[in-house]
């Protein structure tokens, strides 16, 4: 009897000392966890444009600020206008809170419309922050035929397209199905930067890209008016171009209006980080409040400036709002949209 309860008494202290052990590890602090990780920021793009450059300079900073000090290092992942890193980190990045990455922003859009390989759920993942808005262009050389909008309707101009789930493919694309206008788009361009050497080399005659994507990289191009921007994508017009037309203003109807609007929403998504899904909610809000305090980093502030970047921050509770609202779109305006979207 006495070795059966001394057994009982063992098996008893053991068990208590499992639950004790894992309990421990359950506890552990965000401070805990994330002392000498390294956490992997994904960039859905090639290297050297402008969303690379935003990915790295956050890369940079929000280490700082996240409990624990862990190294943030970055790895670019192009490919399917950011559609490859989108399922990566949707379906195969660690949800520990090792990972971020910036991607195309589009993405919400592409969920709801159901595009081909796009296999997540643009609500389930965890939006940390905005650091801009993006606001796209469409430009032309200087010397090409076309010069406004307006010619674009009857005289047909050669872009450079990215991926086709990019937006420099996507906004010329449905203009050119909503309104007519004879954008012929020619695929295989790495990036934005490859597209704009194509333009300087006479192989196309213009491109779509964000505002900043064009200061960065030529920023001579606006200064010197080597360039003609014909059209910008966003909901309110960028306060460098107050006379250059949106897109939005152009439909001639009701619906056509509605079409652009939905397509161009993803400029208020603009350049962002996120998160996958199942990150631990401590660690999210140690993840969104760390961006929070990088965005306002006079050292990251200066940077971006130097790199002639936008700062127009969003955090990250009210940029996962908005996502969550494209999931919304009734079904019959999908079916419209889907008309005129660049699928598959």
């Amino acid at each position: 009897m006495r070795s059966r309860s001394s057994g009982k008494v063992r098996f008893a202290i053991a068990a208590l000392a499992t639950i004790v052990l894992s309990g421990g590890a359950w506890a552990q602090t965000v401070e805990e966890f994330y002392r000498g990780k390294t956490i992997s920021m994904v960039i859905g793009y090639p290297a050297g444009g402008a969303n690379d450059r935003y990915a790295r300079t956050m890369a940079r900073y929000i280490g700082r600020y996240i409990p624990g000090q862990p190294t943030v290092t970055s790895r670019n992942m192009p490919g399917g206008g950011s559609l490859i890193a989108a399922n990566h980190v949707f379906n195969v990045a660690p949800r520990d809170g090792t990972v971020i990455s910036l991607l195309a922003a589009t993405i919400p859009l592409e969920e709801a419309l159901g595009t081909q390989g796009a296999l997540f759920k643009a609500a389930q993942f965890n939006w940390i922050g905005r650091m801009a808005s993006s606001v796209n262009i469409t430009f032309m050389n200087a010397g090409a035929p076309v010069k406004t909008i307006k010619d674009a309707f009857t005289h047909e101009a050669i872009l450079g397209g990215t991926g086709r789930s990019g937006t420099p493919t996507v906004y010329p694309s449905v203009l050119s199905n909503v309104l007519g206008m004879k954008f012929k788009i020619v695929m295989g361009y790495t990036g934005s930067v490859a597209a704009m050497l194509a333009m300087e080399r006479g192989e196309i005659d213009g491109h779509s890209t964000s505002v900043d994507g064009v200061k960065a990289a030529r920023e001579d191009w606006i200064r010197d008016k080597k360039i003609n921007i014909l059209v910008q994508y966003g909901l309110r017009p960028h306060p460098d171009f107050p006379d250059v037309p949106l897109s939005i203003d152009l439909g001639r109807t009701p619906e056509e209006v509605q079409i652009l609007r939905i397509v161009a929403n993803a400029t208020e998504v603009g350049k962002m980080t996120l998160a996958p899904p199942g990150v631990p909610a401590d660690r999210l809000r140690a993840l969104r409040r760390a961006f929070d305090a990088a965005i306002k980093d006079p050292d990251y502030l200066a940077e971006m400036q130097k790199q002639r970047l936008e700062i127009i921050p969003l955090p990250g509770e009210e940029l996962q709002r908005i996502v969550a609202e494209a999931g919304t779109i009734s079904p019959a305006i999908l079916d419209k949209v889907k008309a005129i979207y660049p699928l598959n």
